[in-house]
């Protein structure tokens, strides 16, 4: 057993070490577009233009060194925006890794910034959810939880919501900082929040997932599986997918928490599905990444990698892109599972991929975050932070 195996199986005696890594694009020195998990607040991520790769020889550019563990990361369009275990958020400049300004918080960072008009939100292990301004890195507010803060934000509508070690689901007003609501699910929340259709999915370690009305945070419904629940949900076209450690991929009717269909892998599914083009993609701790028809949850295929899949899978453009344990990045067809290419770096990636500009972000435990060519695998650059990168990623297309 690895001991993040260990960590996982047991949830009240020890903190487990799952990070989920958002990564967005959106366009510098314009907001308008959000930069959230999987590229929007439904966390759905099919339709990710990759534009003509510009980059030459697969030569790396820049290469920029924090101190801590590298845990987060956004990408709007020219400035990398990331969270580091030596208790910093991170502004890069994409191209050439300069660092554009950094904010100290009093904890490990490992939330994922979410982008919005201007604003990086984030957690951090101080307890404490962050505002900071994109441009400059000057604190707008913060708001403290009752605990550690691994949740990912998310913002729609004016009102950020996230969850909380604590237990609790947060919606606090995006501008302000001001407690809109709150709900105590039953045990840790680590799981990051879906919006669609003024409804909030998000999963927790009592086994459920949570539907929660976004305006008054009231429950509209509850689905108890048979694990904890840290995989985040993806909504499309009025269906919830969410994975839990029962092994089980979920298929929920959004409306009323009625499933619709299940199916058991082999492992733990910490993965968050995405959903494309009427598929569903998801790892699984049984080493397998696989593909779902969305409506009847048959398999299509799967892809067999050497170790754990954490990862998140991403779609676009066809091909799906996906981290395992075994230190491979894979970008594999999304209609066949055929291998495409795969990249091995020094470590196990858990980190999801961002596809922007022909290129894609992932983050490895050797310690870097890569872009890689999207169409061929070819390192571009390579970010080198003091400690492994755990990470899932947000992505937008990069159009503000």
């Amino acid at each position: 057993m690895t001991m993040k195996k260990a960590l996982l199986c047991l949830p009240i005696i020890a903190t487990v070490v799952f990070c989920t890594l958002n990564v967005a694009v959106a366009s510098t020195g314009n907001y308008s577009a959000t930069a959230t998990f999987y590229n929007n607040a439904r966390h759905t991520c099919g339709h990710i233009p990759i534009a003509t790769d510009n980059t030459s020889n697969g030569i790396s550019s820049w290469n920029y060194v924090t101190e801590g563990n590298l845990a987060s990361s956004a990408v709007p369009n020219g400035i990398v925006y990331v969270g580091s275990k030596d208790h910093n958020v991170y502004a890069l400049n994409a191209d050439t890794g300069t660092k554009m300004w950094n904010y100290t918080t009093g904890g490990m960072v490992t939330s994922s910034p979410t982008v919005a008009n201007g604003i990086v939100y984030v957690g951090s292990e101080d307890h404490n959810v962050y505002t900071i301004n994109a441009n400059t890195g000057k604190l707008v507010w913060s708001y403290a939880t009752g605990n550690v803060v691994h949740s990912s934000p998310t913002v729609a509508n004016g009102v950020v919501y996230v969850g909380s070690r604590d237990g609790n689901v947060y919606a606090l007003n995006a501008n302000t900082g001001m407690k809109v609501w709150s709900y105590a699910t039953g045990d840790l929340v680590y799981s990051s929040p879906t919006v669609a259709n003024g409804i909030v999915y998000i999963g927790s370690y009592d086994y459920n997932v949570y539907a929660l009305n976004a305006d008054t945070g009231t429950k509209v419904w509850n689905y108890t599986t048979g694990g904890m629940v840290t995989s985040s949900p993806t909504v499309a076209n009025g269906v919830v997918y969410v994975g839990s450690l029962d092994h089980n991929v979920y298929a929920l009717n959004a409306r009323t928490g009625a499933k619709i269909w299940n199916y058991k892998t082999g492992g733990f599914v910490i993965s968050s599905p995405t959903v494309a083009n009427g598929i569903v993609y998801v790892g699984s701790d049984d080493h397998n990444i696989y593909a779902f028809n969305a409506n009847t949850g048959k398999l299509m295929w799967n892809y067999t990698t050497k170790s754990d899949v954490w990862s998140s899978p991403a779609v676009a453009n066809g091909i799906v892109y996906v981290g395992s344990d075994d230190h491979n990045v894979y970008a594999l067809s999304a209609s066949t599972g055929t291998k495409i290419w795969s990249y091995t770096t020094g470590g196990p990636v858990d980190s999801s991929s961002t596809i922007t500009n022909g290129i894609v972000y992932t983050g490895s435990g050797d310690h870097n975050v890569y872009a890689l060519s999207a169409s061929t695998g070819t390192k571009v650059w390579s970010y080198t932070t003091g400690d492994m990168v755990a990470s899932s990623p947000a992505v937008t297309n990069g159009i503000g």
